[in-house]
């Protein structure tokens, strides 16, 4: 077998290999050692069927999918587990002026290694990456479960961000390496469900296991998952070693890491921990922005920057990536301040906060995912970013009127607009930046647009801490003047510990709990000027038509905290490998039938193709084994032995030479129908990593098995049969 053996066309009795399957360099992932056995899927081990490639993923791919679906939930519930917990954790180690740091910690170290794990496991190997990514990420979580303070905490969350950025990107990465190009799509849209699903169950499990264990098990929680996954990876992943050389940007990832750090710190520690005007706080903005100059200087020197400086010369990009950082901002500083409000102002146990939110959640969930399917069907999306921004600042404002006395409902409600703002925004975002780039820059972009995500996410929750520090020290201080506190109650305590309010006497408690409302919601309040401004930056963007091939919004983009670190060929390979699977399950085979000129039944045409992939196909066997009924197979062999396309060689059909000739002009008008959802980067001067993409995945997906290459009955033709039933003549799939 040669080096990658799908797109291979073998046949049998003596036929000829199609030209040009088979030749060119390898895609990622494909190789001698992909999984699976030898054996056409149609007839194994028979005739022609010895060189076939493996039709679906192998089963031996099933264990290392499951444990790397496990590491990447690991990492993605640890970002919404914590915040049900807050308040608990806050109440025990103390140290509420700094709560906002055990999300920002987490955050920030994982976004800044984001790109130095995905380059170094292209450099060294990605299982060994991944395995250390594990190893780090399990001993911050034992550690954050065993801290004894709040600065232990932070320290550790830190250390715990380092290798769930490792998780998230090289978990995604080794899919690659796992299954062909055509199953990418398929499979990394489970990846992005994982972050659906842990968005729901985070908050949820927080609350459990902070009610009835202790906060600490939000931490300890993972360590029996990670050490099972870290068994599983080290005894049944075996992926190809990678040698991809880099030019590694560590200066600059240093630097861009150093820069949001001193502005997290001046806008969290500013007027709590040190005042406004002080030296330290004053020393850390001049250091960021001495900093900020440095990285500038760094990236227009690099060979691989972390974040190629070209792309702010493209406006659409730099709207994006500021509107980006200002939904981050809203989106996360909102969700680690509401479950204080609901335990420590509503009185909610911390399993009911969860539950509390998940109006928000559905909301983001539902239309986040109505946004991306209506873009994908009319190509219009201006309105999702507009639309969004001026719900998000709504919601911001509707949040500003909850208070200790607000009913569910009503507080639902509210959560609910302001998860659909945030959901009509984030997934169009991505949408947007990836259109907006050429072909080499659209890896990069992407990242570069949720890395401004992530940072707006850091950046905002430190903010929103601030404020609410600020404010809460003034209304508490405000409440207890002139009042008779008992001994060891303080403002100070309360702000520590939470729980003190229920040692207040009861005259003094409703006041307190009314100032904890409004310090909390008055932070709503604080950031709608800044949604604000995405409204306005919003309807500054221009409207240019979508490629298509940037229709197939991908979750892992638009619901995960950090960045995700993918290849312009990679992008590019997921969102051809969904667009041409759904294609091929619509009349992909009509079209294909008329652009390469033949008047045959999208099922001969189909059926060509599968028998030039696999050499022989035998066809009550492959209907046995395809979701197309064996009627219309049949009918489809029959036409194309009465066309003289096949003959018979035992059970088995082979091509003639007219029909060899015919399955070549339908594998090149197929390769054409594929390119055309590129759009412009399908030009003249297109790059070779293209051209061998658009050429494997046209062979993979071509008369493969997934595909329904009929209407309802009678081999694609009106008022036939379907599985036997009656037919309304309307395409299937």
């Amino acid at each position: 077998m040669s080096g990658h053996a799908h797109g291979r066309a073998e046949r049998a009795g003596g036929t000829r290999p199609s030209p040009g399957a088979g030749s060119g360099p390898p895609a990622p992932g494909v190789g001698p050692g992909r999984p699976g056995g030898p054996g056409g899927p149609d007839r194994p081990g028979g005739p022609g069927g010895s060189g076939g490639p493996p039709e679906q993923v192998s089963r031996n791919v099933v264990v290392p999918m499951a444990a790397l679906l496990l590491g990447l939930l690991l990492a993605a519930l640890d970002q919404t587990i914590v915040a049900t917990a807050l308040p608990t954790i806050v109440s025990e180690l103390g140290g509420l002026e700094h709560l906002s740091w055990v999300v920002t910690a987490y955050l920030l170290a994982s976004t800044a290694v984001t790109p130095l794990w995905g380059k170094l496991g292209d450099q060294y190997g990605r299982k060994r990456l991944f395995q250390a990514a594990i190893v780090i990420f399990l001993v911050g979580s034992a550690l954050c479960g065993a801290a004894q303070d709040m600065a232990q905490l932070i320290g550790f969350r830190a250390l715990q961000g380092l290798g769930g950025g490792g998780l998230i990107v090289l978990s995604m990465a080794i899919v690659g390496d796992l299954v062909p190009p055509r199953e990418r799509g398929r499979y990394q849209g489970m990846f992005g469900a994982v972050f659906g699903t842990t968005s729901v169950l985070g908050p949820l499990l927080g609350g459990l296991f902070t009610e009835h264990l202790s906060w600490r098990w939000v931490f300890y929680v993972n360590l029996p998952l990670g050490i099972l996954a870290l068994v599983v990876i080290a005894t049944v992943l075996h992926i190809p070693r990678t040698s991809t050389r880099h030019v590694i940007d560590y200066l600059g990832t240093f630097l861009i890491a150093s820069v949001a750090t001193c502005l997290v710190l001046v806008a969290s520690l500013g007027g709590t921990t040190w005042a406004w005007g002080s030296s330290r706080i004053i020393g850390l903005a001049v250091l960021g922005a001495v900093l900020a100059v440095a990285f500038v200087a760094v990236e227009r020197r690099a060979v691989e920057p972390v974040l190629p400086l070209g792309l702010f010369r493209i406006r659409t990009f730099t709207l994006t990536a500021v509107i980006s950082f200002i939904v981050g901002f809203a989106m996360f500083g909102t969700s680690v301040y509401l479950p204080t409000f609901l335990q420590v102002v509503q009185g909610t146990s911390p399993t009911m906060s969860g539950v509390h939110m998940l109006p928000m959640v559905a909301g983001t969930l539902l239309a986040s995912t109505s946004s991306g399917q209506i873009v994908s069907r009319t190509g219009r999306w201006k309105v999702f970013p507009i639309a969004g921004t001026g719900l998000i600042a709504v919601g911001l404002l509707l949040l500003h009127q909850l208070d200790e006395n607000s009913p569910t409902i009503v507080m639902s409600a509210f959560f609910f607009v302001f998860g659909l703002g945030i959901g009509l925004v984030i997934q169009v975002l991505v949408l947007i930046v990836q259109n907006a780039v050429s072909y080499r820059d659209l890896g990069v972009a992407t990242s570069g647009a949720t890395f401004f995500r992530s940072i707006g996410a850091s950046f905002g929750v430190a903010v929103f801490g601030m404020i609410f520090t600020n404010g809460l020290d003034d209304k508490l201080t405000a409440a207890f003047r002139g009042a008779q506190l008992p001994p060891g109650v303080s403002a100070d305590a309360l702000e520590s510990d939470p729980r003190g309010i229920g040692d207040l006497p009861a005259a003094l408690r409703p006041e307190v709990v009314h100032a904890y409302a409004s310090a909390i919601t008055d932070v709503f309040l604080y950031a709608v000027p800044v949604v604000l401004a995405g409204f306005v930056l919003s309807w500054f963007l221009k409207e240019d038509r979508l490629r298509a091939s940037v229709t197939a919004p991908d979750g892992t983009e638009t619901l995960a905290s950090n960045p995700v670190e993918r290849s312009s060929y990679d992008e590019v390979c997921r969102a051809l490998s969904l667009l041409g699977t759904r294609e091929g399950r619509r009349d992909i085979y009509r079209k294909t039938t008329a652009r390469a000129g033949y008047d045959l039944l999208p099922a001969t045409s189909w059926l060509l193709l599968r028998i030039r992939r696999h050499g022989s196909v035998e066809p009550a066997l492959l209907a046995e084994r395809s979701p197309v009924p064996l009627g219309i197979v049949l009918e489809a062999a029959r036409q194309a032995e009465v066309r003289h396309l096949a003959r018979r060689e035992g059970l088995g059909l082979v091509l003639t030479d007219e029909g060899f000739e015919a399955a070549e002009k339908l594998a090149r008008a197929r390769e054409e129908s594929l390119a055309e959802l590129l759009g412009d980067w399908w030009g003249p001067e297109r790059p070779t990593d293209l051209v061998q993409l658009v050429h494997e995945l046209s062979g993979e997906l071509g008369g493969s098995r997934g595909e329904r290459p009929h209407g309802d009955g009678d081999g694609g033709r009106p008022g036939g049969t379907r599985d036997g039933r009656p037919g309304t003549g309307t395409p299937v799939g």
